[in-house]
């Protein structure tokens, strides 16, 4: 469990480095719940606390559909669009860092030459990148799908071995104390006790 969180907790915070640098917003802010019930989690199957497992199970549950739905936007299906600007809350225009930024991306700044714009506005027009900053995105998307997946799977393992200890737990002097003894003796005999007299 502690390598995956450690892969868990370096995948989401890669991420989260690239969406602060491209003020993206809704991605960091879910990357920062992310890293947070990520070690809960973890601290949850250290101390052998269930609930914090099964609140690292739901959020994983969450997390896998949040990916999803990046993947959908990025990749535009259902009518979604990457040139909005959903991921940034509608605050600013920014956009992925990977769309200048990208491997082998070139990226220049054009001065517009429509005289109605500012003189020191500028576009930047990028070429020459080995892979689209969508699919780029889409990777990384992929890839925290996966590995929340195989902690959902095994954070369920986690909880069920966690019940099946607790059921089988005996407590001193408890109900199946007899269990590893002989067996309980139904009717017990009573013998009287002779009251002792006072010696003169």
């Amino acid at each position: 469990m502690f390598c995956l969180c450690v892969f868990l907790q370096l995948a989401a915070l890669e991420r989260q480095i690239f969406d602060f640098l491209g003020f993206q917003w809704a991605p960091i802010l879910g990357n920062f719940l992310q890293i947070i019930v990520v070690i809960l989690g973890l601290f949850g199957t250290i101390q052998f606390r269930p609930r914090y497992i099964v609140v690292y199970t739901v959020w994983t549950a969450l997390w896998v559909t949040w990916n999803v739905f990046i993947i959908c936007f990025y990749l535009e299906v259902g009518g979604l669009s990457k040139e909005t600007d959903l991921m940034t809350f509608n605050i600013s225009m920014h956009r992925s860092w990977w769309r200048e930024h990208g491997p082998g991306c070139i990226r220049r700044v054009v001065r517009p030459s429509s005289p109605g714009i500012l003189e020191d506005y500028s576009y930047v027009s990028v070429t020459g990148c080995m892979i689209d900053f969508q699919y780029l995105e889409v990777i990384h998307s992929a890839i925290q799908i996966l590995l929340s997946l195989i902690g959902f799977v095994y954070a369920c393992y986690v909880i069920s071995i966690f019940m099946e200890e607790e059921d089988s737990f005996d407590f001193i002097g408890g109900l199946d104390t007899y269990s590893y003894r002989q067996p309980p003796q139904e009717h017990v005999e009573l013998k009287p006790v002779k009251p002792v007299g006072k010696v003169l």
